[in-house]
């Protein structure tokens, strides 16, 4: 390319009249009751979420691709290979392998974010699950395909961290939760195309080879993507504002990026908006780097309260649970479908896609509190039901399967899109990379505590005594959602910091 991908030139950017894709939104002023109308172009702004959303879409992949996966390895016949007969802890280390390279990218996000920017470290999370979906594909061994799967892992850990940011800092307010809700949309997607790629693929010889090769061309695809969209603005200004650079070539970088990110039109309010970004960082009192005492001070402690809260009860009110006895309560119902548990989950899968997409499309019109509540409320009631159904009313297949549907609907209009959306809205701009990294190190954490507790609490408790748990912990998930999240509906970032903490 003949210009810096971070420097896009100004001279590109024609002033032509508005086209019937711009929209012009009034924001409440924060500073000085004066807001410059915040102008957006929707066609400028598909491309900024749509390559760091490839980062949730190679995600979702490989939950749905690894179960196909596992089978293939072991076949004697069609695995392709002469250590097909891995035992049950190289079995659990192969599934579990991504889970764990995304801790250590979530705390390797801690100490790179930063100084990487949100831009730089997608592009780093685009190359880890290249080479990750490469060396797992071609592995000659079990210890070489374990490290592809760490690689790849570290790969979600650095895209799970730094997609909500960028997506955040870079889309319109008025749009800002559809889009970052469209991110665990994708992430729903990759699931199903898992899923079905892998009952593909699942009879071919070496078809797990295939199954994790193909990761490597949408990495590809992101990488190049993130290469050419500019750095976020606010990530620009922040180390303006920090004195991490000549401030008025920062400045003049930052107006670039906006100019690129909101459409062509857009040129001439670019300085103005970049000046009130400043004023407010300074306002906000943003000039200094966060110590790690002070993340658990004031209003940095209440962004990780209310954030690592969120992702913690995402995790822990039953989500691996339910999903593990869908096929049996379908089967018990009579769905014949049911018996293949592949067909059960791209069913489940589509429901939770339009479930997904329905969240999308009215979060900014509902808010955030609304989804979260009502979403919860239905967790609860479905949890309840499952739990009665296992204890009492093993006859009533027909509760279960209502049960089911309820808890999936609920939980993908609630703790699914809304845990990631709350996270990449609510920490100070100083924080943000620091904070984000431990939300979504306490989200992959619970996940593996989840999935590794899971079967023994199964086995000394069953699964209604198990399923009344989870449904405490959700009313209780509940109580902290309507007493300690606040609304950030229509808010700039800067204004969630100023209002909400």
């Amino acid at each position: 390319m003949a210009s810096d991908p971070e420097q896009p030139p100004l001279s590109s950017f024609s002033q032509e009249g508005k086209s019937s894709t711009e929209v012009r939104s009034e924001r409440e002023p924060l500073l000085n009751g004066i807001h410059v109308p915040q102008d957006y172009s929707l066609s400028a702004a598909i491309l900024p979420f749509l390559f760091p959303a490839f980062g949730g879409l190679l995600f979702g992949y490989d939950i749905g691709a690894t179960s196909s996966a596992t089978i293939s390895i072991q076949s004697s016949s069609l695995s392709g290979i002469t250590w097909y007969d891995l035992d049950a802890v190289e079995i659990g280390l192969l599934t579990s392998g991504s889970l764990y390279g995304a801790l250590i990218g979530s705390v390797l996000a801690f100490n790179i974010a930063d100084f990487l920017g949100r831009r730089r470290e997608l592009l780093v999370a685009a190359l880890m699950y290249l080479v990750g979906a490469l060396i797992t594909a071609f592995a000659p061994n079990f210890p070489l395909l374990l490290i592809g799967r760490l690689v790849f892992g570290i790969g979600i850990g650095l895209a799970m961290h730094a997609a909500p940011m960028y997506i955040a800092e870079t889309a319109p307010t008025p749009i800002r939760g559809q889009l970052v809700s469209l991110k665990e949309f994708f992430i729903v997607i990759g699931i199903v195309a898992g899923y079905g790629l892998g009952s593909l693929l699942v009879d071919t010889v070496a078809g797990w080879r295939y199954m994790f090769g193909i990761s490597s061309p949408v990495a590809v695809i992101m990488g190049f993507g993130m290469w050419w969209l500019p750095a976020s603005p606010r990530w620009i200004l922040l180390r303006a504002i920090q004195k991490k650079g000549d401030l008025q070539t920062l400045k003049d970088t930052a107006i670039r990026s906006l100019c690129q990110l909101q459409g062509r039109t857009f040129h001439d309010s670019a300085p103005q908006q970049v000046d009130e970004i400043m004023a407010e960082f300074s306002y906000l009192g943003e000039e200094n780097d966060v110590t790690l005492g002070e993340m658990f001070r004031g209003k940095c402690r209440k962004a990780l309260v209310i954030s690592a809260g969120l992702v913690l009860f995402q995790q822990i009110t039953g989500q691996p649970s339910v999903l593990y006895y869908a096929a049996s309560i379908l089967q018990s119902a009579g769905f014949s479908l049911a018996a293949d548990a592949t067909r059960v989950s791209i069913l489940l899968g589509v429901f939770k896609l339009i479930m997904t997409g329905v969240a999308v499309v009215v979060v900014d019109r509902l808010g955030r509190r609304p989804l979260l509540l009502g979403g919860v409320s239905g967790i609860v009631i479905s949890l309840f039901l499952l739990g009665s159904y296992y204890i009492f009313l093993d006859n009533a297949a027909v509760l279960a399967v209502v049960g089911l549907l309820l808890y999936v609907g609920c939980y993908q209009i609630s703790f699914g899109p809304m845990g990631w959306l709350m996270i990449a809205e609510i920490f100070p701009l100083r924080l943000r990379g620091k904070g984000l990294s431990i939300a979504v190190f306490v989200n992959f954490a619970a996940n593996a505590l989840v999935t590794f507790a899971f079967s023994p609490l199964k086995d000394l408790l069953g699964a209604g005594i198990l399923f009344y748990i989870f449904s405490a912990i959700a009313v209780a998930s509940l109580v902290f959602i309507y007493f300690i999240v606040p609304e950030t509906k229509g808010l700039t970032l800067e204004e969630i910091e100023a209002k909400c903490l």
